[in-house]
């Protein structure tokens, strides 16, 4: 539609719908609109279907849901060069699974994906990156700047490329305990750029200073996804300033972590609070601590879904994080 020389602009779309079910993945994976589909531990099936993704982490639960992405559209998908991709109504999915021994580690593994998956969305629609997950082994392994997150976090800063071009999106990085050194990243981009949210009670993690590495992190604390109708929340922990904050202490550093979540959620817009559509997850580093955070999570937010998988924190001295999705 015209009106004079000026043309319309059709409305950013609708943010994919992200949910945690108990069902078969084949049947997910047929309804029309599934994006995207997740299963977690080594107990969960395969399938050759590009919108697959079996995650490194284990679940706590004795029966984990499948966690669903699902858009307003048809979707159509298949692989770019060992990449993994889905798209519709707006929205993409792209998912990557390096062995880093193929690329001396973790530094030249995540330089590798970033700058494939950064040269993938370069020839797309839906090139603007809004929230990525990264899971690597033993994030917490090596001393000094030889940490293997660290070097994570060099490699991503060299292979991304344009990839951030919009800014930072909202990330997570856990570790997994698989014996093989599998990287995994995967990623939710859209048509429309969306707008990055931080914490007031944190500094940027892009300005860290160099006690956390040669290269900081390269993620914003949260994204407002284009329709403003979502925001997708990264991996909070007990961070003050950028110290953690009650080391070997769970309770307290659960309270710093609801801080944090509710001073995100403020500073976009957000009334406080979670519900049953908004989705979270929380990555436990001590199997042990599962069940006392499920309990102060139903307590804190009762009714909202909550996933726990045991992973370990990028921070060796944090015992918890969690991450999800807040739906206006």
């Amino acid at each position: 539609m015209v009106q004079g020389c000026e043309m319309v602009r059709s409305a950013p779309p609708r943010a994919p719908r992200v949910s945690y079910r108990i069902a078969d993945p084949s049947t997910v994976l047929d309804e029309p609109g599934t994006l995207a589909l997740f299963g977690f531990g080594a107990g969960v099936s395969r399938s050759d279907d590009a919108r697959w993704l079996r995650v490194a982490l284990e679940s706590i639960e004795t029966a984990a849901p499948l966690e669903v992405w699902q858009v307003d559209g048809p979707v159509r998908h298949g692989r770019h060069e060992g990449l993994r991709w889905s798209a519709g109504a707006g929205w993409l999915f792209a998912v990557l699974e390096l062995d880093e021994r193929e690329h001396g580690g973790p530094r030249g593994a995540a330089q590798a994906a970033y700058a494939q998956l950064s040269a993938f969305l370069a020839g797309r629609s839906e090139q603007h990156l809004q929230r990525i997950w990264n899971y690597l082994r033993a994030i917490n392994d090596g001393d000094g700047d030889a940490e293997r997150y660290k070097l994570f976090c060099e490699g991503r800063a060299a292979g991304m490329g344009r990839c951030f071009a919009d800014g930072f999106p909202a990330a997570t990085a856990i570790g997994h305990h698989l014996a093989e050194p599998l990287l995994q990243v995967y990623a939710l981009a859209c048509q429309r750029p969306g707008q990055q949210v931080e914490n007031p009670r944190q500094v940027s993690a892009w300005r860290y200073p160099s006690q956390y590495g040669r290269t900081p992190p390269s993620f914003a604390r949260a994204m407002a996804l284009p329709a403003r109708d979502a925001l997708a929340i990264s991996g909070t922990a007990a961070v003050v300033g950028h110290a953690s904050a009650h080391t070997d202490n769970l309770p307290a550093q659960l309270d710093e972590t609801l801080a944090n979540l509710e001073a995100l959620l403020a500073r976009a817009g957000m009334p406080y609070g979670f519900d049953a559509r908004s989705p979270l997850k929380a990555y436990v580093r001590r199997p042990a601590d599962a069940l006392p955070v499920r309990d102060f999570l139903q307590r804190r937010l009762p009714g909202v879904p909550v996933l726990v998988l045991h992973g370990d924190i990028c921070r060796h001295e944090l015992l918890v994080e969690i991450d999800g999705w807040r739906y206006a």
